[in-house]
């Protein structure tokens, strides 16, 4: 079967990471509504092509190698904001940045923590983001999820939602979220943005080229970021790639850096917090194409 029109080949994915690294993706489409998106899965399907959606790129590290599948950027209507009386409905393309001022600007509340959280709607319910203690699952009423069988929707209870945690498998996009809010004065809701907007930068590097938290935190005790600086690891270099002299559960690229270079600082990280505190470190950042991390 002939690729559908608008599909790129070998398309360069470093370009569309907040990182900055990672070799091409064999296809690469922007479906913009849902025809279009079922159009491209059920091709990719009947090829026995990988999916793969990348949003706004800042939660993902990209092999070298690259990605030998289709790689999807969700826009038009699947990256629109519709706001209601209380609630927001958004594309899973949509940017939490943008949600957030939306939502501010009609005064609702309950997703201000997305403003510091760099990334989309549907990145987010499939990974439950969250940040100063608001996760998506506390405000999300229902997703659409697609694949090439078919569409479901749910809440939070039937995406199985927990800490950085969803059941949307390989092969489902997030097309849609409705996110019930509540109705809030504008200038407390701007304020409480400030607050953890605030808070973001003076506690993690702004200006870097990361791809957001490495690790996620531990249950009980401290955090990564803290146990990662504890076995005297901030500021170590591997080829272009630095743990964050700001905060060790962060990775820059410093230069040139490969997603290698990436790898062998996670690799590093988990052993060395492994060897003093006999903890094992879960990654949450997502990996698209073959990336050793054990």
């Amino acid at each position: 079967m002939s690729a559908p029109a608008g599909l790129q080949r070998d398309f360069p994915l470093a370009r569309l990471t907040t990182l900055g690294t990672g070799g091409p993706a064999r296809w690469f489409g922007q479906p913009g509504t849902l025809v279009a998106l079922r159009v491209l899965l059920g091709w990719a399907d009947g090829e026995g092509q990988q999916i793969a959606v990348v949003g706004l790129g800042s939660n993902l590290l990209v092999s070298d190698e690259g990605y030998d599948g289709l790689v999807l950027q969700l826009a038009g209507e699947l990256a629109a904001i519709e706001i209601g009386e209380s609630s927001a409905t958004c594309g899973g393309g949509a940017s939490l940045a943008a949600v957030v001022r939306r939502t501010r600007d009609a005064g609702l509340s309950g997703i201000e923590f997305g403003s510091a959280i760099p990334g989309t709607v549907g990145g987010a319910v499939r990974m439950n983001a969250g940040a100063y203690g608001g996760e998506l699952r506390d405000v999300l009423a229902e997703a659409t999820v697609v694949s090439a069988a078919g569409d479901r929707t749910g809440g939070p209870h039937e995406l199985a939602m927990s800490y950085r945690y969803s059941n949307v498998a390989p092969g489902e996009v997030v097309a849609r979220a409705r996110l019930a809010l509540i109705p809030a004065p504008v200038e407390q809701i701007r304020e409480t943005v400030r607050s953890m907007q605030g808070r973001r930068s003076a506690s993690q590097p702004r200006k870097a080229r990361t791809f957001g938290s490495v690790f996620k935190n531990p249950a009980a005790g401290p955090g990564a970021g803290a146990l990662i600086e504890g076995c005297g690891l901030k500021g170590h270099v591997v080829g272009g790639a630095r743990i964050s002299p700001v905060h060790a559960n962060f990775i820059e690229n410093v230069g040139d850096a490969r997603s290698a270079d990436v790898a062998a600082l996670i690799r590093l990280a988990r052993e060395r917090v492994h060897g003093r505190w006999g903890l094992d470190l879960e990654h949450e950042v997502e990996l698209l194409g073959a990336i050793a991390l054990d």
